[in-house]
């Protein structure tokens, strides 16, 4: 049987991810290392200033007090003690799009499976009041299939947002750009320091008829193959042209 490494940011006991680990059973052995409470909006960041904490809270679930890429990290070398055969880490609650993937824990924990060579997928799920995870274990479970049976290209995986619609299918898409506006709120603590709150600021998407902003507006399912590597190849021409001098000798 596949071994299934389950992670989120949402932490281990969110409904989403009981909810994924429990619809991926039905492809193979699903183990869940999440961190120990809510990870939303960090990245891909790695703990290294202080030690980390496992617990087993029960069979083939653990929990880290860390993020969601020190959870992968640690599920592979101390709780699975080898690589699994696919990484999914969701269902978050929340879309991960377009530039918003850089601050994605959810995201994040895909990356760091398919930084350590492993097939990774990451879910995410409109916001709403309620949720119901019926359609995103779907969509994951049929997209988790279709990879443990094809693979992936190597430092590639998918990032799934699911709309809150029955969606009309699945759509290959591409990253959204939009123009960021910095948002942050400014007060006094009881004591009277001054404080400040960076909040989720109102934006535009720009048009694209394949982005995966769109694509959820349509009513699909968008599925976008990202990757590790940030380098801007179109523009390596143009910074060679740039006027730089020499590199002065050291003496």
């Amino acid at each position: 049987m596949p071994r299934i490494l389950v992670t989120n940011d949402d932490g281990v006991n969110s409904e989403g991810i009981r909810a994924l680990a429990k619809a991926l059973e039905k492809l193979g052995d699903v183990t869940i290392v999440a961190p120990v409470g809510e990870s939303s909006a960090i990245g891909h960041a790695l703990t290294l200033i202080r030690p980390l904490r496992l617990e087993k809270l029960a069979d083939r679930v653990f929990s880290v007090d860390g993020t969601p890429t020190d959870c992968v990290n640690i599920a592979v070398t101390k709780v699975l003690d080898a690589l699994p055969d696919l990484v999914v880490s969701g269902i978050n609650k929340g879309y991960n799009l377009g530039d918003d993937i850089t601050y994605s824990g959810t995201v994040a924990g895909a990356l760091e499976g398919a930084l350590l060579g492993i097939p990774s997928l990451a879910v995410s799920l409109c916001r709403r009041p309620t949720y119901d995870f019926g359609q995103a274990t779907w969509a994951a479970t049929t997209l988790a299939e279709a990879v443990l049976k094809q693979g992936l290209p190597p430092r590639t995986f998918l990032n799934i947002n699911v709309p809150p619609v029955p969606a009309s299918g699945f759509r290959i898409t591409v990253q959204a750009k939009r123009n960021h506006l910095t948002s942050v709120s400014e007060g006094t603590d009881p004591r009277g320091r001054r404080y400040y709150w960076i909040d989720e600021a109102e934006y535009d998407w720009e048009p694209h008829d394949r982005s995966d902003y769109q694509a959820v507006k349509d009513g699909y399912i968008s599925v976008t193959p990202l990757q590790p590597d940030l380098t801007n190849h179109a523009a390596l021409a143009y910074v060679e042209d740039l006027p730089l001098s020499r590199v002065p000798a050291i003496e």
